[in-house]
């Protein structure tokens, strides 16, 4: 705690104890750093200030403005959710621990923060950079990803709490992990240099211990970038469950490996659904494939442009397409392709 008072960072989400703007920033820093993720909190809150304006937005225009971020999941349980504390709770988040957590896209670490930060509530937050300070600390062997783990260090870290102020020792603990207490720390600099068990023990990089890592998948994405002669373009709401749903793409061509070349007989399905008879180019547009790394799996992907003359049903203008929330890796070729 004295610690904090030195090192405190001034995020504008700390200026207030209010719950939408713990809750939204909390959201918004899952699997984001903060230097990231700040950004995004204030697009958020200047464009909808209140729990009630985001209740209200179009799910594509929170989509779009989450766009880059990743795990667009959290931004579609948001809106659900600040339409479900708007319907049930008439705009004011429940201050019972046990509601939050039954809230969408809130699990016990969030719900934790929010009642501990908001409400005052004795609940100890559990994330990564908890993990790490305290199996260091204490030399903590349980792997962090084991199914009582999480049990394991709550019930420590609530004990530490004792009478402390709950927010602000979460916040404290998590902002030592951030700061301090990183994957590579200095720890000649640190206050419990004396006292953590893993630097006497020469066993700072060992801890916290995880178990083997899940198997990562290997996907082939083939988008089709379909263009006519008055550049117009098609693109699809991705609507299967999984990674990127409800954004949009270019007609999407998936292989099971890698080997076989992408070839144009492939394309009928998406002719025949563009009513494009004949076209005169289809040319793979990136020499040798990206590759985009998710949580559990690795995308391949090849860009390959189709030219064709007009098509009714090629209905938006290329220069358009930029009003519509889309995966990184497209974002990235939109800045990058250039129609001639």
């Amino acid at each position: 705690m004295r610690w904090f008072l030195d090192h405190r960072r001034p995020f504008p989400w700390r200026e207030n104890n209010n719950p939408y703007s713990v809750w939204l920033s909390e959201i918004i820093l899952q699997q984001t750093r903060a230097a990231q993720g700040l950004p995004y909190y204030q697009k958020f809150v200047n464009t909808y200030p209140k729990i009630d304006y985001l209740a209200k937005a179009e799910q594509e225009d929170i989509l779009k403005l989450w766009e880059g971020l990743g795990y667009y999941s959290r931004a579609i349980n948001l809106h659900s959710t600040a339409k479900q504390v708007m319907n049930d709770y008439k705009g004011r988040f429940p201050k019972d621990f046990e509601k939050i957590k039954k809230l969408k896209g809130i699990g016990d670490y969030t719900a934790s923060a929010i009642v501990s930060i908001c409400f005052g509530q004795k609940q100890a937050v559990v994330d990564g950079n908890v993990y790490r300070v305290l199996s260091r600390i204490f030399g903590i062997d349980t792997p962090i990803n084991n199914y009582n783990a999480h049990k394991i260090f709550k019930k420590k870290s609530k004990d530490l709490m004792q009478n402390a102020p709950p927010g602000e020792y979460n916040q404290a603990l998590m902002e030592f992990g951030a700061l301090q207490c990183i994957p590579k720390p200095k720890c000649e600099d640190c206050i419990f240099i004396k006292n953590c068990i893993a630097f006497q023990q020469g066993r700072v990089s060992l801890l916290p211990i995880k178990s083997k890592k899940t198997n990562v998948k290997l996907r082939f994405f083939n988008y089709i970038v379909i263009i006519d002669e008055q550049n117009n373009t098609v693109i699809e709401k991705r609507t299967s469950k999984g990674i990127w749903r409800n954004l949009y793409q270019f007609p999407l061509i998936e292989q099971f490996n890698g080997l076989e070349r992408l070839k144009e007989s492939f394309l009928k399905k998406i002719l025949d659904k563009y009513n494009i008879d004949q076209y005169y180019l289809f040319e793979k547009w990136n020499d040798k494939p990206i590759i985009h790394k998710l949580t559990h799996q690795h995308l391949k992907i090849d860009f390959w442009i189709l030219k064709t003359s007009n098509s009714e049903k090629l209905n938006i203008e290329w220069s358009k397409i930029d009003c519509y929330p889309m995966p990184k890796p497209l974002q990235n070729f939109k800045e990058n392709f250039f129609i001639n």
